[in-house]
């Protein structure tokens, strides 16, 4: 069974930090591309960044994060995961990791909740 938990999560004041990791179970981590995904309070779901499989050479960003977010993978501990800084009011949201390139389906987690406020 595929498994994906998050973690990370918290409130932090704007132009802050945070580490947020998703640890995988059920599948072959290392084979498969990731993504982190977030929804914000009444909004749909949201793709943030993907990660080629394998050495994740190949990585892509949202606009509205790049430059500001980092997505990396620990084949050898099966996690996923986002370094985000300058952190803004706007990146508040249940964060999410999925398996899979750009997938926006629905998330097998429970998600992380980042809030930015000051």
């Amino acid at each position: 069974e595929v498994q994906l938990a998050e973690s990370g999560g918290g409130l932090v004041q704007p132009g802050g930090s945070l580490r947020l990791s998703c640890a995988a179970s059920g599948f072959a981590f290392r084979s498969v591309s990731m993504s982190w995904v977030r929804q914000a309070p009444g909004k749909g779901l949201e793709w943030i960044s993907s990660i080629s499989a394998g050495g994740g050479v190949l990585i892509s960003y949202a606009d509205f994060v790049r430059g500001r977010f980092t997505i990396s993978r620990e084949n050898s501990k099966n996690t996923l995961y986002l370094q985000m800084n300058s952190l803004k009011p706007e990146d508040t949201a249940m964060y999410y990791c999925i398996e899979g390139w750009k997938n926006t389906s629905p998330p097998r987690g429970q998600g992380t909740q980042v809030t930015v406020s000051s």
